[in-house]
């Protein structure tokens, strides 16, 4: 019995969060108050965590489970029955095939920039003790600034796979994820949701407020991960001394991440509209890769081994869209450190874009909350989706919550030294087209 609790316990917990958000009574049919949409979401997540070697299936069949009620019961924000389906997915479409493109994608790149020999050379240039696991958190963190966070936590797997000999703990795992999706909580070039901030009004220096709370929670959980990898599997140096690092991949892996990104800014900057209309940034990461097919080949068969992980999080996304969300409880600190909590099991997206509406927050806590929190569950984060595909022993949330207990940790410990070193400052953002005007004048003169 014992056991029995201490395997439950982390997955209710899991569905706590899902069930705080859940829809105030009205004429939807219910279940003990709650929206009976949020307890079927509550039972996917439920099976996610105690059946993780199923999880697409679990992911798949409570998705068409949640579209039927919902066909039959209540209809969608759009309207009732299929033709209200069809709008939802109208809304939702970009952001699912932006999704799915960008993880199989930087599946392909990760491959890449493994088959160039560059992470073989790393060793040689880190710390051989715990200090070389924590400077490659480290690193995830600065890249992860820069580029999407789902690239950075595929360029980190892919460098934790040769420094250790492919033995990667599994605490150790969350804290690739926890960096990447921390070193992006800053920037808002680095995360999907500081990216949304950004176009909405809210500026730069507003969202890099979030670092002071992200470099705090990278000590709290960084070091003890660091341990964790150094007790399971230290870094390896014995370099094989004829590798020579193919330049090619290299560029290639440069030209992809370059073109992705800056794609996207500019598609973000000059035509904003049009870009909540057409995936751009998974149109442009897999553009480059076809273009780049007569340089080196992809790795196909590391892409086909992905598929079902990558639509697993597609099926969850969806779900968690279909939910009847259209509230949040008033701004305060303490609103944006729980929609940090449900981030851990709920779309980060749809609940920025409710707060952005919403106003009244600081924007810095808030993206740091929302950045960072879906790190604390494997699935939590397209990061963490993507490299738990590389490693599938992270698919389980009974192992992601035992050994990575540091993110969480770091999560909490970082959002309090935000609040105390910077304190709450909450403002509306500036008018959309005030801040796209100075956003255009920058790129032009800058």
């Amino acid at each position: 019995m014992p056991r029995l609790l201490a395997r439950l316990l982390p997955c209710l917990l899991m569905v706590a969060p899902v069930l705080a958000v859940a829809a105030p009574a009205g004429s939807a049919p219910e279940l003990f108050g709650i929206r009976i949409e949020f307890l079927l979401f509550a039972l996917v997540l439920l099976g996610i965590a105690l059946f993780h070697r199923h999880t697409f299936n679990v992911a798949l069949t409570g998705a068409i489970v949640i579209v039927l009620y919902k066909l039959i019961f209540t209809g969608f924000a759009a309207g009732p029955g299929f033709g209200g389906f069809l709008g939802h997915l109208a809304h939702e479409w970009v952001i699912l095939i932006n999704l799915l493109m960008m993880l199989l994608g930087f599946v392909i790149l990760a491959r890449h920039f493994e088959k160039s020999h560059a992470p073989v050379m790393l060793p040689s240039y880190l710390p051989d003790n715990w200090l070389g696991g924590f400077v490659l958190l480290a690193m995830i963190f600065v890249l992860s600034s820069f580029l999407d966070n789902i690239a950075a936590a595929m360029i980190g797997g892919a460098l934790a796979h040769e420094l250790f000999r492919g033995r990667v703990h599994i605490g150790y795992l969350a804290a690739i994820v926890g960096a990447s999706n921390a070193g992006g909580a800053g920037s808002v070039i680095g995360d999907t949701t500081t990216l949304m901030m950004w176009v909405s009004g809210i500026a730069p220096a507003d969202v890099i407020r979030a670092y002071v709370g992200a470099i705090i929670a990278l000590l709290v959980f960084g070091i003890p991960a660091a341990l964790q990898q150094h007790r399971h599997s230290p870094i390896i140096k014995d370099n094989p001394p004829d590798v020579r690092i193919d330049r090619v991949r290299v560029g290639i892996v440069v030209f992809i991440l370059v073109m992705a990104v800056g794609v996207n800014l500019y598609v973000n900057i000059k035509m904003p509209e049009l870009g909540e209309r057409f995936p751009f940034f998974g149109v442009t990461v897999w553009t480059t890769i076809l273009l780049t097919m007569p340089l080196r080949a992809p790795d196909w068969q590391a892409m086909r081994a992905s598929l079902k992980g990558s639509l697993f999080l597609v099926c969850l996304v969806l779900s968690a869209s279909l939910m009847p969300v259209d509230s949040l409880p008033a701004a305060s600190w303490e609103t944006a450190f729980g929609l940090g909590a449900i981030s851990a099991v709920f779309d980060n997206i749809p609940l920025t874009a409710l707060a952005i509406e919403q106003g009244g927050y600081d924007w810095g806590v808030l993206a740091y909350a929302v950045g960072f929190g879906g790190s604390m569950m494997w699935f939590g984060s397209s990061a963490g989706v993507a490299l738990t595909n590389l490693f599938p022993e992270g698919k389980s949330a009974l192992a992601w919550a035992r050994h990575g207990w540091h993110v969480a940790l770091g999560f909490v410990l970082g959002f309090l030294a935000l609040l105390w070193l910077l304190g709450w400052h909450p403002h509306e953002p500036e008018t959309h087209a005030a801040v796209t005007a100075v956003a255009v004048s920058a790129v032009q003169t800058g």
